[in-house]
């Protein structure tokens, strides 16, 4: 680690790494050929740093390497840019990994362990990483400062976020508060309907980077739910289409309950054969609508085809 002094204090920038740095008895690198192209959506590269896993291939000044964090907030808003002014582009969840590449005057930059998405967050949403040992299961859960269901808390916690602790009767024992386990599941425990949980996302509102039930997007949606069921997706949805590699050719009247159906900019999930749960600028909520009314306002678009994809994850 390295740091800075006067205007850049160690108080106010900390980059991790040193520049070049690939391990022990590594301090050089070379391009073995032009700088490739890339998407600075999920490979972290700015004009002055990069990370040190791109050495090799992308030219930057510097390179670091990354020093593990986890998320300390419900959920902290990751930017575009260091401001408060910035568009949110995603959310990291309590207890979630977090890459962190460089700290400067409060703002942490690096990526989500979970889908390499970059970005920066507030400093104060990042502390030491844990070992998780439980998921939050319902679509949020308090955690209380005693083990009794009478008892404040510090916060509620979103579905999906990550907790480490020991059982204690009902309840589960963390360094933040204590959580009661009919609201968790183990880590590594399977949801097999993601679509029910859609369904239970039904009227959140719709927000643009969200990932929980104060606000979500249409990408957001289907990560969560699937993340839950162990399939971890890419952040937005043109990046889910083209992992997944989802079928162009499938009859919509295949379509069964869990399918992720795509659309230009868009995804949803199939309650049933013929009605798609997504989180909708239309409607600014998570909606339940029929797979052709959806199919239709695509095609008024100009969309063609107005449906991108299909796929069944299971």
């Amino acid at each position: 680690m390295t740091s800075e002094s006067g205007d850049n204090s160690a108080a106010s920038r900390v980059r991790m790494g040193r520049p070049g740095a690939a391990g022990a008895g590594r301090d050089r690198f070379g391009l073995t050929g032009t700088s490739q192209s890339f998407d600075p959506r999920v490979v972290a590269i700015r004009p002055d740093l990069a990370d040190i896993a791109v050495a090799g291939t992308h030219f930057a000044p510097h390179y670091a390497a990354p020093m593990m964090r986890s998320g300390v907030l419900p959920g902290a808003s990751l930017r575009a840019s260091p401001s408060v002014d910035a568009d949110q582009t995603s959310e990291l969840l309590f207890g979630e990994g977090f890459a962190l590449l460089d700290l400067t005057g409060g703002w942490a930059w690096g990526y989500c362990l979970a889908d390499h998405y970059v970005g920066y967050l507030a400093a104060e949403a990042l502390a030491a990483p844990i070992a998780p040992t439980h998921r939050v299961a319902m679509i949020e859960a308090m955690l209380h400062s005693a083990p009794d269901a009478a008892s404040g808390g510090p916060a509620v916690l979103p579905r999906g976020a990550l907790v480490m602790g020991e059982p204690e009767g009902e309840w589960l024992a963390t360094s933040h508060g204590y959580l009661p386990l009919a609201s968790l599941v183990e880590v590594g425990v399977e949801d097999n309907d993601p679509a029910e949980l859609a369904e239970q996302m039904i009227g959140t509102p719709y927000v643009w980077g969200g990932r929980t039930a104060k606000g979500i997007d249409c990408s957001g949606l289907a990560q969560l739910v699937w993340a839950a069921a162990g399939i971890q997706l890419p952040r937005d949805s043109d990046l889910q289409l083209a992992s997944l590699g989802a079928d162009k050719d499938v009859d919509p009247a295949a379509l069964a309950r869990g399918d992720l159906v795509f659309f230009p900019g868009h995804v949803g999930i199939m309650a049933d054969s013929q009605t798609i749960i997504h989180a909708s600028r239309r409607w600014m909520a998570v909606n339940s609508e029929p797979l052709a009314d959806v199919i239709a306002r695509s095609a008024a678009k100009d969309h063609d085809p107005p449906v991108s994809g299909y796929k069944r994850l299971r």
